[in-house]
């Protein structure tokens, strides 16, 4: 027999019969990716256990249920995102489309699950607004809460607006004087109240709600999306709620008519108990006031904008009139969400 030949059965066989399947080191690689131009643009509105809802072109009755591209790896995909998506579009049962590309966020309502955690949770992006809905008693307001809520949408891009509830069980005044001087809106959505200032606050605009269990954002949404049909609970006797929702979704508001187009669209997400902020920065807070902004420009490198005696240059020192007033508020908030527990702080019911 010779070394480079062997015979089978009377066939001779030699190497270049020996098929050799190249390893996984040697497969060729491309960073080339499909373009997919026929992509068609979507929003995400649901997300469970690796499966998104999404809608067409922002048509409700345009909704499919979207796998992640294996091209995208693990992006992470929220609700409110706009993504692009292809296949079966039809949105029958038991079909499935891919989405293949998610668009830059231009706002981004993030939280972490402390101020020491590093991982940062995105609950909802593209949001315009954020509603922080407070119940003014049962249970009582708190003001951290707020505070932390504040200092997310305004590092976030989010415009915040403060929604009241069970304003038949308290008067709002005391509460929001605590933040009279951070231009910040209010409406009240108890269950007497007319809710036509809502309502203008929701048109047109994608509004991501937060609040803690038992505030009743759950029935303010029921509300708002007659047939969204969100769970509501009561509240625990120790004054905290039970969490009645369990996961984002994004819903349309109901057209003037039938058949109409959305009003609007609302984010609701699970009832929380604490707003970490781990990653939130002084000057991203102070981004958000224009006035503010300017000033702290001169401020010395390292100036945490809290004052003296950590900060004696600081330029918000400088400022006059209703921006010194503003400043002021704002270096409180800072103080605020920079002390641990500040979201459990509750306001002390008025007196008599």
């Amino acid at each position: 027999m010779s070394r480079r030949a062997a015979t089978v059965r009377g066939r001779t066989y030699d190497e270049s019969d020996v098929r050799i399947r190249p390893g996984k080191g040697s497969r060729p690689r491309t960073k080339n990716r499909p373009a997919h131009d026929d992509a068609e643009t979507a929003m995400v509105v649901s997300v469970d256990r690796g499966r998104w809802g999404c809608v067409l072109d922002g048509d409700p009755d345009r909704r499919v249920v979207a796998m992640r591209a294996r091209e995208l790896g693990r992006t992470p995909i929220v609700v409110g995102d706009q993504v692009g998506v292809v296949g079966d579009l039809s949105g029958r049962p038991d079909t499935l489309a891919r989405i293949v590309r998610v668009a830059d966020r231009t706002t981004v309502l993030r939280r972490t699950a402390d101020d020491n955690d590093p991982y940062e949770r995105i609950v909802v992006g593209n949001a315009d607004q954020l509603l922080i809905v407070t119940a003014l008693a049962d249970p009582p307001p708190r003001t951290g809460f707020v505070e932390r809520a504040l200092a997310a949408a305004y590092a976030g891009g989010l415009t915040p607006v403060l929604c009241l509830t069970k304003s038949d069980l308290a008067a709002p005044d005391e509460f929001t004087a605590h933040f009279a001087d951070l231009q910040l809106p209010v409406v009240t959505a108890g269950r007497d109240d007319d809710l036509d200032a809502l309502w203008q606050t929701l048109e047109g605009r994608l509004t991501a709600l937060i609040g803690h269990s038992g505030v009743g954002k759950s029935t303010l949404v029921n509300r708002l999306v007659p047939d969204a049909d969100r769970a509501t609970g009561e509240v625990s006797g120790v004054g905290k709620g039970r969490h009645t929702s369990t996961q984002s979704v994004a819903l349309p508001l109901p057209g003037a008519e039938p058949g109409a187009a959305p009003r609007g669209w609302v984010v609701d997400t699970p009832g929380i108990r604490s707003f970490g902020l781990a990653h939130v920065t002084p000057d991203q807070i102070i981004d958000a006031f224009d006035d503010l902004r300017e000033a702290i420009e001169t401020c010395p490198r390292g100036c945490t904008h809290l004052g003296p005696p950590a900060d004696p240059e600081c330029a918000l020192d400088a400022l006059t009139g209703s921006s010194h007033r503003r400043a002021m508020a704002v270096r409180e908030l800072l103080a605020s969400v920079s002390s641990s527990g500040a979201d459990d702080t509750p306001v002390s019911p008025p007196e008599g």
